[in-house]
């Protein structure tokens, strides 16, 4: 891409505030007390900065929602949806809008990084994934406590029991909730990143690559030569996952999907549903039921 000082608009965005990341041994898994639960509230435009922890964690929104940035993509996070993210891999949370967090972390077996299962079925839990969050399991994470290792008094051992009791039944629906394609892929490229990230901002500031081109200040051509080799896919298809992704989270602030369908742009609910059948093999309806 040629080479600019910032694209167009860029000097009137602000960088959001960025928080250090809450103690996390506060909150070690272990084999006594394999899930621990952490809660955090987080502002809109706010961002904790880039860590990592020794075990995967699920994070799940209680209400509003997050953007995560994990493992090479960004997921959006509303609160009918999990995203798991192994034990290591990198991430970034920053606030959609003012949100709840509650965040598992899982003491695992190295052989088999998922949550409980066996080593032959651990592939799919090797990477970042969306997770669809059953009424049941929303439940058993609202009522895992919180505390940290430093609460004073330390829970009796009925409450540790109870914990252990309510971790198990966490994983057996971690374990059954279904992935959904929601995971939208970041480039390595310092300037198409950026793009990216503009797009993923406001989706629908242009509709088409040659606005987003003109804005970043590179031609059409580049820019789409370096989605083939960057994300080995066109800025249409990869647009569409940010839409999905977009669209989950305003199912699960209860909008109707024609209000959706106008929001991202879409001169129907139709031409929306349209879309959605395409990329995900199933009607809005069904496929934002969680929301």
């Amino acid at each position: 891409m040629p080479r600019r000082s910032a694209p167009p608009g860029a000097h009137a965005a602000t960088l959001p505030p960025r928080l250090q990341p809450a103690d996390a041994g506060l909150h070690v898994p272990t084999a006594a007390r394999p899930v621990r639960a952490k809660a955090r509230q987080l502002g809109a435009d706010t961002e904790i900065q880039p860590h990592h922890h020794p075990w995967a964690q699920v994070a799940v929104a209680v209400t509003g929602a997050a953007r995560i940035a994990a493992g090479g993509a960004t997921y959006l996070v509303p609160a009918s949806r999990a995203i798991w993210i192994p034990a290591g891999v990198e991430h970034v949370v920053s606030g959609v809008e003012a949100s709840e967090l509650r965040t598992l972390y899982l003491h695992q077996d190295a052989a088999a990084p998922g949550p409980g299962v066996a080593a032959d079925a651990a592939a799919p839990w090797r990477s970042c994934r969306v997770l669809e969050v059953s009424p049941l399991l929303r439940e058993l994470v609202l009522q895992l406590t919180v505390l940290g290792d430093d609460a004073d008094p330390a829970p009796p051992a009925e409450a540790l029991a109870r914990e252990r009791r309510l971790g198990d039944l966490v994983l057996d629906e971690l374990r059954r909730a279904a992935p959904l394609p929601l995971g939208v892929p970041l480039p390595r490229d310092k300037r198409l990143r950026a793009l990216c990230q503009a797009v993923i901002a406001e989706p629908t500031r242009h509709a088409t690559l040659a606005g987003w081109a003109r804005e970043a200040g590179a031609s059409e051509r580049t820019v789409a030569r370096l989605f083939r080799e960057q994300l080995a896919t066109h800025f249409s298809a990869w647009r569409e996952q940010v839409l999905l992704a977009r669209a989950a989270t305003l199912a699960a602030q209860g909008r109707p999907m024609g209000v959706i369908a106008a929001e991202l742009g879409y001169a129907s609910a139709s031409a929306f549903g349209a879309m959605v059948r395409r990329a995900v093999g199933a009607p809005p309806g069904r496929f934002f039921a969680g929301g």
